[in-house]
C-alpha cells in the first residue's frame, strides 16, 4: 500500500486530503464523521469578523461599555460588508443561529478532544480589527492552525489595489504577534499582480497559502428582472483556474501551498499535487455525495499511486509544476493551448 502521509504548516498529516471550512464543519457530529471517514485535517467554518463585532456588542449590552458606540461599529461593518462567495450568503441568514465567539472556542476544545486529525481553526476577515486577542484564544482553546480567510472584492473606486492589499500584510502581522500555531492564508485572485502579491505572503511567517476563495456568484433573472443567487457550491470543472496557479506557484514561494475550488474526485486531487501543492481542500463535495467520498478518493489515490509505482506523495507531488515542464510556457498559455503548442 502506497503511503499518503504528508506535512501541511508542519503538521502530520495521514493524507493530504483536508475539509474545507464550509456549513457542513460546524458541528461536532459533522467533524467526527469527516475523521471517520479518513480526512487528513479538517477546518472548522470560518468565525465571520461580523459575528466578532455582535459577539462584543452582547457583552457591552451586558453593561461592559457603551451600547451605541458597540453598536454603530457592528452596524457599520456589516452595511459596508460586501457579501460575495458562499460562507457570507449563509451567514447573512443564519447569523442570529451561528455560533457566538465561545461557542466557537468550545467546538475546537471539543473536537480535539474528540478526533485525532490536526484541527484547523478559520477567521474570516476584512480589516485589521482587533484580531490579536481571538486569534489567541483559539490557540488557546486547542486549535492546531489558524486559516485567515482573507477576501477583499475591489470594487471600491476610492480605494487603490496597493490600500486593499496592505490590508492582507496588516492583519497577518497582527495575529503573527499573538500566536506561536502555524496559520495559513487563504486568498482569492483579485490582485493587480498575484504571483509577486503570493511571494510576498509567503514571506511574512505564514506557513500555508490556500488557493483560493470561491466568491459567491451574483445572477440576473430575467423574468422576474432582479438579482438573484448564483450557484453557491463548485462544479468540477472549477479547478483549472486553481491548478494553473498552483504550477506556476510551487518552488517560488516560502510555503506551503493548499489547492482549493472544483476537487470533486480523485482525479483532480491527483492533479493538484502533480501541480505542486502540498494539500487539497474538499467541501461543495461532501454536499453532494457525503462524507463517505473521502475513503472513496483514498482509495482510487491509492491504487493510481501503485499502477504508477510511486511509494510516497513527494515522489510525484510538483513533477507537473511549471518549473518541472519542459514547455513552462504551456501552463500559462490562456487560449489556444492545445491548438498551438501541440498538447494532446
Amino acid at each position: 500500500m502506497a503511503n499518503l502521509e504528508t506535512t501541511y504548516m508542519g503538521l502530520k498529516l495521514r493524507n493530504p486530503l483536508i475539509a474545507g471550512s464550509c456549513g457542513l464543519t460546524d458541528s461536532l457530529t459533522n467533524i467526527k464523521a469527516i475523521a471517520d471517514n479518513g480526512i487528513g485535517a479538517i477546518v472548522i467554518k470560518s468565525m465571520f469578523e461580523e459575528q466578532i463585532h455582535i459577539e462584543t456588542e452582547k457583552y457591552i449590552k451586558n453593561g461592559q461599555g457603551n451600547v451605541n458606540t458597540s453598536t454603530k461599529t457592528a452596524d457599520n461593518l456589516i452595511g459596508k460588508r460586501i457579501y460575495d462567495y458562499d460562507e457570507a450568503y449563509s451567514y447573512i441568514y443564519d447569523y442570529a443561529k451561528n455560533n457566538t465567539l465561545e461557542k466557537y472556542l468550545s467546538l475546537i476544545s471539543e473536537a480535539k478532544k474528540s478526533i485525532d486529525v490536526p484541527i484547523i481553526a478559520s477567521i474570516n476577515c476584512v480589516s485589521n480589527y482587533d484580531w490579536q486577542s481571538f486569534a489567541k484564544r483559539i490557540q488557546d482553546a486547542g486549535a492546531d492552525a489558524l486559516e485567515l480567510n482573507i477576501y477583499i472584492l475591489p470594487s471600491d473606486f476610492r480605494r487603490s489595489g496597493d490600500e486593499n492589499e496592505n490590508v492582507y500584510f496588516d492583519i497577518i502581522n497582527e495575529v503573527k504577534k499573538f500566536i506561536t500555531i502555524p496559520f495559513a492564508v487563504k486568498i482569492g485572485y483579485y490582485f493587480s499582480s498575484l504571483a509577486q502579491t503570493v511571494q510576498k505572503l509567503s514571506e511574512t511567517g505564514t506557513k500555508g497559502l490556500v488557493l483560493f476563495n470561491r466568491p459567491y456568484n451574483t445572477d440576473i433573472d430575467i423574468e422576474k428582472i432582479s438579482l438573484s443567487a448564483g450557484n453557491i457550491y463548485s462544479s468540477d470543472f472549477e479547478y483549472n483556474h486553481t491548478l494553473r496557479w498552483i504550477s506556476i506557484l510551487s518552488g517560488k514561494i516560502s510555503c506551503d501551498l493548499s489547492a482549493s475550488t472544483g476537487v470533486h474526485n480523485y482525479e483532480t486531487a491527483i492533479k493538484m499535487l502533480l501541480a505542486g501543492a502540498t494539500t487539497v481542500q474538499m467541501a461543495s463535495v461532501f454536499y453532494k455525495h457525503g462524507f463517505i467520498v473521502v475513503g472513496d478518493f483514498l482509495a482510487r489515490m491509492n491504487d493510481w499511486m501503485n499502477r504508477h509505482h510511486f511509494n510516497s506523495i513527494s515522489d510525484f507531488r510538483g513533477k507537473l509544476s511549471k518549473n518541472n515542464l519542459e514547455n513552462p510556457a504551456a501552463i500559462e498559455r490562456v487560449q489556444f493551448m492545445k491548438l498551438y503548442s501541440g498538447i494532446e
